[in-house]
């Protein structure tokens, strides 16, 4: 949308070209307005259960690739954010008919769809229709969480690090983080083994281990791993035979027990839910990856998909491409450790090319910890990004507090980032200011918050 112009009030200091979504996306509503020639527009997505999530908005009535690029970004971000196997667009035919080529084989969305159909097992479909044939919405959510009764173990599986903790009766006993390499193993005895040491290291401080809840970035869908980047190196055979169920034959090694999943941005927002004692939580966690998580008016989970990583949050065409899906502009390169690196190469920091992501991170934030304004100009980009981004997700979401946690936000920075994304949304978006609030647990919970969050899950 080269042609839409935007103005923002904020300029990431290592990232000049930043387009914000959101901008772009009201300065093209505001120019439809305006132009007194415009119609109506419905995506819909269906998902298990025949649940059906709707946005609507308004488009040019003349054809044009301005309407192409608005529309098909915002698909992109809906589908990511509710997910869905078919994908409804009511509106102009042509906006249909380029939504469905981007979305077909050799499209420039095939992977979404390819990524849409493993999840849930089911032909990825778009269909074109009338405003008047619009699916009706359907929702639903479940109460999940909050029980700490017991003996329980929670497991945190991140794409750098595992967590764990040994939890009886809420007090936390035991918890440990330990640094893993999951995203470069092909064979999966190697994540399976690396389970099956947290959980018996944590058994060892109870006298019993009543239920076992685990937090994890992916999509799991009846405790089965249905798609996750801690398998990416897995080949696909393997995946069907050792990998989908390889939590639930773990959890068997410890006992007959009550084991709950759940995706690892659900579990920050429960986390989150929890300690505010209230609903409509966003969290997002800022890790290997960005990992998005939703509780809502009633305190539930929503089983909406909530993969932040693959929504755009930059209209910036020549942004940094995800290595996994090939697109640009989307949350895993603005919140997580990739984002560090990222900024940390455009502030002249060196460093060593044989490091881990991780340690690359850890590097970073120990420069912080010295004093090293570079180092500071990073943590200060990465809360830009979040100031107009969380405006971006708010277009989606009904949001009174984002919890932020993830590794990425440990030590200083993490403040840096909060202050500077509550200074973008003062000035930018004064309305969302005095409604959202932004959280960080204590240091010590930004570990492992969502490992103790996790714990809660199963109901014994």
């Amino acid at each position: 949308m080269n042609e839409i112009k935007i103005n923002p009030k904020y300029i990431p200091s290592l990232d000049k070209n930043f387009k914000p979504a959101v901008l772009v996306n009201r300065a093209f509503e505001a120019a439809v307005e305006k132009s007194g020639k415009k119609e109506p527009l419905i995506i819909a997505l269906e998902r298990d259960n025949n649940f059906v999530s709707t946005y609507k908005t308004m488009v040019f009535s003349e054809d044009s690739q301005t309407n192409y690029d608005y529309v098909e970004r915002l698909v992109k971000s809906f589908l990511w954010m509710r997910g869905g196997w078919k994908l409804t667009i009511a509106g102009p035919k042509s906006i249909g008919e380029y939504i469905r080529n981007a979305y077909s084989a050799g499209g420039i969305r095939e992977f979404d769809a390819k990524f849409m159909e493993r999840i849930y097992e089911r032909e990825f479909i778009v269909e074109i229709t009338d405003i008047e044939n619009t699916p009706s919405e359907k929702q639903a959510s479940k109460a999940s969480g909050r029980h700490l009764n017991g003996c329980r173990i929670g497991l945190d599986l991140g794409g750098s690090d595992r967590k764990v903790c040994a939890v009886a009766d809420g007090n936390v006993l035991f918890s440990e983080e330990v640094i893993w390499h999951p995203k470069t193993q092909s064979d999966p005895e190697y994540h399976y083994n690396e389970i099956i040491k947290a959980l018996k290291t944590a058994a060892g401080y109870m006298p019993r281990v009543d239920a076992v809840g685990v937090s994890s970035a992916g999509v799991y869908v009846n405790n089965r791993v249905m798609a996750a980047s801690l398998f990416i190196k897995v080949p696909d055979d393997l995946f069907d035979k050792k990998v989908k169920d390889i939590i639930i034959n773990a959890v068997k090694q410890i006992g007959e027990i009550p084991v709950e999943v759940a995706n690892d941005g659900d579990v920050t927002a429960l986390a989150g839910a929890m300690e505010l004692n209230d609903t409509n939580v966003l969290g997002i966690a800022m890790g290997t990856s960005e990992a998005g998580g939703y509780v809502d008016a009633d305190g539930n989970i929503t089983g909406w998909l909530n993969e932040f990583a693959f929504v755009p949050v930059d209209y910036n065409k020549k942004a940094m491409l995800d290595e996994w899906s090939g697109d640009y502009g989307c949350g895993v390169k603005y919140f997580s450790q990739d984002a560090v690196i990222k900024l940390s190469d455009a502030a002249g920091i060196e460093i060593d090319s044989k490091l881990t992501p991780a340690e690359k991170l850890k590097l970073v934030q120990e420069l912080h910890e010295k004093g090293d304004e570079r180092a500071s100009m990073v943590f200060e980009s990465i809360g830009c990004y979040l100031g107009y981004s969380v405006a971006h997700y708010a277009d989606f979401y009904d949001i009174k507090h984002i919890l932020i946690l993830g590794r990425v936000t440990s030590g200083q920075g993490g403040n840096i980032i909060i202050n500077t994304a509550n200074k973008v949304l003062k000035e930018e978006f004064p309305e969302l200011f005095e409604k959202i609030r932004l959280h960080l647990p204590d240091e010590a919970n930004r570990r492992v918050g969502q490992a103790i969050a996790a714990a809660s899950l199963p109901k014994i």
